[in-house]
């Protein structure tokens, strides 16, 4: 798949649809039926499929070990939290 930024201007229609062009549709292997994540990244709407997302999620936490549970560790966190509000009342 080509890299290269491409530009297309697209009109929002009736019911706030899109419409992708084919160009774009076609370099991102985009067919009708498939399903895309919609999300707000600032002043930008990026949509993207799950298997994506899934991806980028995977490779950012590919370094915490195993044994490491981020739960746990949340827990922990929240409850030192907690305890330091509750030692300033």
């Amino acid at each position: 798949m080509a890299t290269h930024p491409s530009s297309n201007e697209v009109q929002v229609g009736a019911q706030g649809r899109l419409v992708i062009p084919a160009a774009l549709r076609k370099a991102l292997h985009i067919e009708p039926g498939d399903r895309l994540v919609a999300r707000q990244e600032g002043e930008a709407l990026v949509l993207e499929r799950r298997e994506a997302i899934r991806k980028r999620l995977q490779d950012r936490f590919r370094h915490i070990p195993d044994e490491v549970s981020l739960v746990d560790e949340l827990i922990a966190q929240r409850r030192a939290e907690s305890a330091k509000e509750a030692a300033q009342e």
